[in-house]
């Protein structure tokens, strides 16, 4: 992606390591497609009923991982508490998505692909978070 690129164009200091902000902005957007894709998915299930909570938990998922990755694509006038909350709301979206995916990984293999993603976002998340203080 041209995140890493688009970061290092910045031409003001930015206050994080541009390289570890660029892999979770990049963590951020594959989560937030793998969710969009993996709710249209269960929507296409003959048991659509059943995943109702996994299509909400996903698309209120990807929903907070896409403004996760505007905050943190904007650097003028950083404000660190609101990159601290919008993580943290961020870590917590992809754990409850990822245990919903979880229930249904064994009978569909795009909850379990959503999962996979919505882990590697949230370790994103929490690195990033640690990194922010």
């Amino acid at each position: 992606m041209q995140t890493s690129a688009m970061m290092k164009t910045y031409p003001a200091e930015i206050n994080l390591d541009r390289d570890l902000l660029a892999r979770t902005v990049d963590a951020l957007v594959e989560c937030s497609q793998a969710c969009t894709a993996c709710a249209d998915a269960c929507l296409s299930e003959d048991m659509v009923a059943e995943l109702r909570k996994c299509i909400r938990t996903n698309l209120d998922c990807a929903d907070i991982c896409t403004t996760t990755a505007r905050v943190l694509s904007r650097h003028t006038g950083y404000d660190a508490n609101i990159t601290r909350a919008q993580l943290q709301a961020c870590a917590q979206a992809c754990r409850s998505c990822e245990d919903e995916c979880n229930l249904h990984a064994d009978m569909h293999e795009h909850c379990k692909v959503c999962a996979e993603s919505c882990r590697r976002c949230e370790q994103a998340c929490t690195e990033l978070l640690a990194a922010v203080g």
